[in-house]
């Protein structure tokens, strides 16, 4: 039971005295959520940064270039670990890729059976537009579109 006039009562918070559960992993997900649409995929950046960092991406080509230009600031032999670890990023960033296309698909796929099944005449539309679009790009690419 509360006591008579408990609303006037002063409450402390003494240091470590409420939780003191912290949450101690950085959230990186600003970064890549903060990739525009129009720029790329901040979820397929951030699945090709946890193969590799930009910063250990730029290290690798920093080392190769050097060596390749003649630079005695990199070791031949570690020019050509540096080479190794590059082409080890590319097959697995690539895989992310292939791997991020495939879901793109099923899941545009998933999203068309069901608007085919909720609204059948959207669906239609749709499917008529995506057509004329594609007829309208294949033409597109006979014509010469270097001139202004």
């Amino acid at each position: 039971m509360f006591p008579w006039l408990w609303f006037w009562s002063p409450v402390f918070h003494l240091p470590f005295s409420g939780s003191v559960a912290q949450q101690i992993e950085p959230d990186t997900n600003w970064f890549f959520a903060g990739i525009p649409q129009q720029a790329g995929n901040g979820l397929l950046e951030k699945k090709a940064f946890e193969v590799a960092s930009y910063g250990r991406q730029l290290g690798w080509i920093t080392e190769v270039l050097l060596a390749a230009k003649g630079s005695d600031a990199v070791a031949p032999a570690k020019a050509a670990a540096s080479l190794r670890e590059l082409e080890a990023a590319y097959l697995a960033i690539e895989s992310v890729k292939e791997k991020s296309r495939a879901e793109l698909a099923d899941a545009a796929s998933a999203a068309l059976e069901k608007l085919r099944q909720a609204d059948p005449a959207a669906y239609d539309s749709l499917i008529l537009s995506a057509q004329a679009r594609r007829t309208a790009a294949v033409r597109g690419l006979g014509r010469d579109n270097s001139a202004p």
